[in-house]
């Protein structure tokens, strides 16, 4: 039998904060959407802008994190896997698909550079860490116009 692929990679901003819940067994699962932007050629010729909005879950410790440090307008990257599910409301069949995320990004940090990873919904507790300080600019010398030997050149 063929084996089948669902990954789903998505950046995007938050279209409003975190909601985290607890299922009635106690765990926690965090929802929240990502507005996606795109371009494309209109039938006309001209480019058109376009947003897609897509629902994500988050569960256990990951969607804690995601609940604890991520708000509206705030953009980050999941990685994880498109799930459909169906329900019955008000005597009609409803169904929806949304992205389960398996690891989630934290964009643009506090002060708007980088960021930090969310972890994967499989790993323990411990909160992630921020984004580690940027190293120096590394400057070099200029060397004149002295031309340069290949046979100086190690590779």
């Amino acid at each position: 039998m063929a084996r089948s692929f669902n990954q789903v990679v998505l950046m995007g901003n938050l279209t409003r904060d975190p909601e985290l819940r607890q299922t009635p067994n106690g765990q926690n699962v965090c929802s929240f959407s990502l507005a996606l932007n795109r371009s494309y050629k209109g039938a006309d010729g001209n480019w058109q802008e376009a947003t897609d909005y897509i629902d994500v879950v988050a569960w256990g410790p990951l969607g804690e994190r995601v609940a604890q440090y991520l708000s509206k307008g705030r953009p980050c990257l999941v990685n994880g896997r498109l799930q459909s599910r169906s329900w019955e409301q008000d005597g009609q069949k409803r169904s929806k698909v949304e992205v389960v995320a398996q690891d989630v990004t934290f964009l643009g940090g506090p002060s708007g550079d980088g960021g930090f990873s969310g972890g994967s919904s499989d790993d323990s507790g411990s909160k992630p860490k921020p984004p580690a300080k940027k190293k120096d600019d590394v400057v070099i010398e200029d060397i004149g116009d002295e031309p340069i030997n290949l046979d100086d050149i190690p590779f």
